[in-house]
């Protein structure tokens, strides 16, 4: 018996410093982190939801007040049962492991959404999540330098090619598609103005405002018109 207890509490005394050492973690990169960025991060999200106040359910919930909120909550929404099973709050930590890859850390969510491998990228868009609220949680500044914390030179935009309007069609496209759908396609502006109108009456997208609209479409007709000059060859 006492064997068998000693056991156990070596268990939780080898676990508890490795969840202290994720939350002072996370902790870092939230006081560090940008909620102007993490606005242009949530372009990836706009497809399926709103995060304004009394912002209506897409085809996602909408996020108003996430950060705290209780999981499955927003009235009227129908969530998953693995969603609903998953139960607690959307904790900052919560939140980071959700959005670092959906499927893997609540297996059978329908949220089609591939996740945000970056660290600061999923640190930013939780900071924007955080200030649409009524009440939001107060990050502390931090002296601790955060590992990656440096931006890259250029966007990583997959194999879509480098111009104004990328990092805004790759943003808007890779909620739900692969950016090899953009880059195998060819259209003219009108084609592709067509083909983003048929995803918001048909597929349930929600619409693109402007300015972005303009910015997508002019990349587009551009870079993926029908000569398609950035056609890929792999």
């Amino acid at each position: 018996m006492i064997k068998q207890i000693s056991g156990g509490l070596a268990v939780i005394h080898f676990l508890l410093p490795a969840l202290a050492v994720a939350d002072t973690e996370i902790d870092a990169r939230l006081a560090s982190a940008s909620a102007d960025k993490g606005e242009s991060i949530f372009r990836k999200c706009k497809a399926c939801h709103t995060v304004e106040q009394d912002g209506k359910k897409r085809t996602g919930p909408n996020l108003w007040a996430i950060v705290g909120r209780e999981v499955a909550s927003f009235e009227g929404f129908k969530y998953s049962d693995a969603l609903k099973a998953h139960g607690g709050v959307w904790s900052p930590e919560r939140l980071d492991a959700f959005l670092k890859k959906p499927k893997a850390e609540v297996k059978g969510t329908k949220m089609a959404f591939v996740g945000l491998p970056k660290e600061n990228d999923r640190a930013d868009l939780i900071a924007y999540l955080n200030q649409n609220s009524p009440t939001p949680i107060a990050f502390g500044d931090t002296d601790e330098t955060v590992a990656g914390e440096a931006e890259d030179a250029a966007p990583d935009i997959g194999i879509l090619f480098l111009a104004e309007g990328g990092e805004e069609t790759f943003d808007y496209c890779t909620a739900c598609h692969s950016e090899r759908i953009v880059a195998q396609q060819g259209q003219t502006r009108d084609g592709w103005e067509e083909l983003l109108e048929w995803m918001v009456d048909e597929q349930g997208m929600s619409p693109i405002e402007e300015p972005d609209l303009s910015l997508v479409l002019d990349y587009l007709a551009t870079n993926y018109g029908l000569d398609r000059p950035n056609f890929p060859n792999q």
